[in-house]
């Protein structure tokens, strides 16, 4: 990875380690529909006057179906489960539940593109995935205000993390990186707005809630995005996914001096788990004499 790769995959940990804190502190605020509708329309206000000064009008119009269906599976649908599950758990767990998109992500390339997995990967699945559980059976809680049915939304993100970074894959890995974020931003505004109009909250949020939107949707979505759709064309699919190693550092760092957010050894034994696991499944951890034998 080169230098500047490496800066970049840093750099996005911090800004989506951010958006945890954001949604954190404005989903109550906004409502999450709302939130994530502010969100794109200021990512996709960023990012499309760039694109056209750029002159990528004509790929993003060639492109336009498939970019739909990544703006859907990568920011419209995933963004709205994380916003409300931020209603019910903490900007650290939820950062640390995200980090689990690279199992996914493998899952699905195995499934969807016939790639075939070894058995350190599928070790890495299988304890990624007791990660998770470790998580959520010290957090999940399917009543009334708990924070079972948060966690699920969290992992629906994941998944739906994995299916469009594996999308991006297939169909988008030729498209220039701004043409995929700011066509997946746009989508995403278009399509929430009339839910976001209907959840608009009755009381007006305060400044702080605005200009915590402001670096929601300019910093962690529209510079992010670009980071992320670049680093795709740069190392990979497999190798730019791995940024979610690092998000859980940055979610639970700002989490706690930002909101003042604790962190018990549940989630630090969970999130080792999901961490180590993650790494086996995407095979930037590999066991000797498992790496390269794949299963049949």
């Amino acid at each position: 990875m080169k230098p500047r790769d490496l800066f970049d995959m840093i750099l996005l940990a911090a800004l989506w380690g951010g958006s945890f804190l954001f949604m954190r502190y404005d989903a109550p605020a906004f409502g999450a529909v709302p939130l994530i509708w502010l969100r794109m329309a200021i990512a996709a206000a960023c990012l499309m006057p760039l694109l056209l000064w750029r002159g990528h009008g004509k790929v993003l119009r060639e492109h336009a179906g498939m970019i739909t269906l990544l703006g859907v599976s990568s920011t419209a649908l995933p963004y709205v489960l994380i916003a409300w599950a931020m209603l019910s758990i903490t900007s650290g767990l939820a950062s640390i539940l995200n980090a689990a998109t690279p199992i996914f992500t493998a899952i699905v390339a195995a499934v969807w593109l016939r790639d075939k997995l070894s058995y350190s990967q599928i070790l890495g699945l299988v304890i990624g995935f007791g990660g998770v559980s470790l998580l959520a059976a010290d957090k999940a809680d399917f009543k009334p205000g708990g924070s079972g049915w948060a966690i699920i939304a969290m992992l629906l993100a994941a998944l739906l993390y994995g299916f469009s970074t594996n999308l991006t894959k297939r169909y988008l890995g030729k498209v220039p990186p701004l043409v995929n974020a700011a066509g997946a931003s746009l989508t995403s505004a278009v399509l929430l707005t009339p839910l976001a109009w209907w959840y608009w909250p009755a009381k007006m949020p305060g400044l702080t809630a605005w200009l915590a939107v402001i670096g929601l949707g300019a910093g962690s979505t529209a510079l992010a995005l670009l980071l992320f759709f670049r680093l795709i064309a740069n190392i990979g699919a497999a190798r730019a996914i791995t940024v979610t190693f690092l998000i859980p550092l940055f979610g639970i760092l700002w989490g706690y001096l930002f909101l003042h957010e604790t962190l018990n050894a549940g989630m630090l034994l969970g999130g080792g788990v999901v961490i180590v696991g993650t790494a086996l499944a995407t095979g930037v951890l590999r066991l000797p004499g498992m790496a390269g034998r794949t299963a049949a």
